[in-house]
């Protein structure tokens, strides 16, 4: 896939922090950019707490669909 390619966005919820607790906030929704190589490693590609893309275990997070306009409101946000 092109970088530079609209995608629909994708958001996920923490629910495990342990080795992350300055990065992540249990319960929190994070944005996740599309990564397949990644994804078959097992990661996500999220943007964290410092508004960066790092890569973190998938176990790590639930994958969740949000209404528009939520999704709205966490893309102006980030």
């Amino acid at each position: 896939m092109n970088k530079h390619e609209k995608t629909t966005p994708r958001f996920a919820v923490c629910i495990k922090n342990s080795e992350y607790p300055v990065s992540l906030e249990l319960h929190k929704i994070y944005r996740v950019l599309p990564d397949e190589e990644t994804a078959r490693d097992g990661d996500l590609r999220v943007i964290d707490e410092s508004g960066e893309d790092y890569l973190y275990p998938a176990e790590y997070f639930v994958l969740i669909k949000v209404p528009q306009q939520v999704e709205r409101s966490l893309l102006q946000a980030s």
